[in-house]
């Protein structure tokens, strides 16, 4: 007969976290969200880490290049969504990488005899108002001037006018030499009142340019996310079908991890993909794998070389996999016991692999839930779907403001590279739905909230940080009328009609 585990399979709703002695030093100034992404061994550190814990899902309502700009600018990370044909993935990650780099490789360029409709429908391809003219319109042809918006007006303007007439020359312009570093280019930029400096070599030929906009936006956001050279960190899902043929595009794009999108990852497929990945770049490019929901899944995948595993089936908002398929598990469970098999395969081989909890947050006291059991971080459709800057349209529906938000298991995403094939041109049977969302405004705002109630919450439970939660949290189990104890109850709101109540 089938094994039957003694355990519940329980949600994260069925818990609450127990308060810890609050120290005078709890406070959330003190409080550190960063957290590792990828594996590391005893005594040292991951190479990529989060500064606050949070994902976004590889979906096509969640991820798309603007989600994985913002959500870096925050301090997390983005997947870009596998279902769509690499050049399409590629050109998103291309764009994360390109929005912000401190020296960036200018990608609107014309030559001094193109005009001002070249300029218009250029500005109207890459949303840029500044244009280096370069002698042959390449990114890196000879510098001979740079065109911004206040040096023509629509309005005024014959169109066919040519560029060079109306752009600012080389020798007007302040520019900077090969080897300036990028504190040195940002002092030129306040010096001179700039609001980019272009940089050349000995040959005049324009190396990159740097914006005035960078430096701000970068004091604006304290926690971002950016590689070595300044750039924003980005992610990319692969599936389990193209992967020889998706992943080199991705590294090449600058892709700085990577995560296989799959419905069930304890599988052979997986284990194929990652050690492709591995043994093609010699363990450079990391990749995470999953989902999961137990420890025998964890172990398979820890032991294929996964970078980091993601638990959960059938949690998410719009995924209907356990209605369809009866499998999965409580995601509050399953944290738990990939926890356990986390801590157990560290302990046996001195080697630490970030899990992150996929799915089943309702509230935001579930994200602290999750980590409180153990994961390292949390992937999110929903509360990511809800944003301006997620790729699901904005509609209004009896008054109230909604987002387009449906899952990869719909007829709609036709993700058949991750559920495994197509029947007729069709997906056999659906594992998700096609709904909306509240929107909820701009993703900055509503994270800073989120963050807000997560760190005053560990002070609470008198953790500093997520390793200290992970060792202090404790959790109670409540019951359906604890439950209801918790929310408002027996009073009256004051929008109620009281001419309708009772005597």
């Amino acid at each position: 007969m089938a094994e039957i585990y003694p355990e519940l399979s329980r949600t994260f709703s069925e818990y609450i976290l127990i308060p810890n002695l609050t120290e005078k030093d709890h406070v959330s100034e003190n409080v550190s969200l960063k957290t590792p992404v990828v594996k590391y061994k005893k005594g040292g550190e991951s190479l990529l880490s989060l500064n606050i814990p949070f994902t976004s899902a590889i979906m096509q309502a969640v991820s798309n290049h603007t989600m994985a700009i913002a959500l870096a600018r925050s301090g997390g990370i983005s997947f870009i969504f596998a279902s769509q044909p690499i050049e399409k993935q590629v050109a998103m990650v291309r764009k994360v990488k390109y929005f912000k780099a401190g020296f960036v490789e200018s990608d609107s360029n014309l030559r001094p005899d193109q005009t001002l409709h070249d300029v218009l429908a250029l500005n109207k391809k890459t949303d840029h108002t500044t244009i280096a003219i370069t002698e042959d319109g390449s990114p890196h042809g000879k510098l001979l001037g740079i065109l911004t918006s206040r040096d023509y007006r629509i309005n005024k303007c014959d169109l066919n006018t040519p560029v060079k007439d109306v752009m600012t020359p080389f020798p007007s312009l302040i520019y900077a030499e090969d080897g300036i570093s990028l504190e040195e280019a940002n002092d030129m930029i306040w010096k001179h009142k700039l609001n980019s400096l272009p940089v050349v070599n000995s040959d005049r030929c324009l190396l990159y340019l740097v914006f005035r906009k960078d430096y701000d936006e970068h004091m604006r956001n304290p926690l971002e996310l950016v590689d070595k050279e300044k750039r924003l960190i980005v992610g990319a899902g692969i599936n389990t079908r193209d992967y020889k043929e998706r992943v080199p595009e991705l590294v090449n794009a600058g892709a700085d991890i990577l995560c296989i999108d799959s419905s069930d990852g304890f599988s052979e497929w997986q284990h194929k993909t990652i050690a492709y990945v591995k043994e093609t770049w010699n363990g450079e490019v990391k990749i995470g794998a999953g989902n999961v929901v137990e420890r025998e899944g964890f172990n398979y995948l820890a032991d294929a070389g996964a970078d980091f595993i993601k638990i959960g089936i059938g949690g998410g908002a719009i995924c209907i996999t356990r209605e369809q398929k009866g499998i999965g598990l409580g995601q509050a469970t399953a944290v738990i016991e990939v926890a356990k098999a986390r801590d157990e395969y560290f302990q046996k081989t001195g080697e630490y692999i970030p899990i992150c909890s996929d799915g089943g947050i309702v509230h935001d006291n579930n994200i602290l839930l999750a980590l409180a059991m153990g994961a390292d971080f949390v992937m999110m459709g929903r509360y990511f779907a809800r944003f301006d800057e997620s790729p699901g349209k904005k509609m209004k529906i009896k008054g109230n403001f909604v987002k387009e938000y449906w899952g990869e298991g719909t007829e709609r995403a036709r993700n058949w590279a991750r559920y495994g094939y197509l029947k007729q041109g069709k997906l056999p049977f659906e594992e998700g739905v096609d709904a909306y969302v509240p929107y909820a405004g701009k993703l900055k705002d509503n994270i800073e909230l989120t963050v807000s109630k997560i760190k005053a919450t560990m002070c609470n439970c008198g953790a500093l940080d997520i390793p200290e939660l992970h060792r202090k949290a404790r959790i109670a189990l409540v019951s359906s009328l604890s439950m209801r104890e918790g929310t408002v109850h027996d009073v009256i709101f004051k929008e109620t009609d009281l001419s309708n109540l009772p005597t």
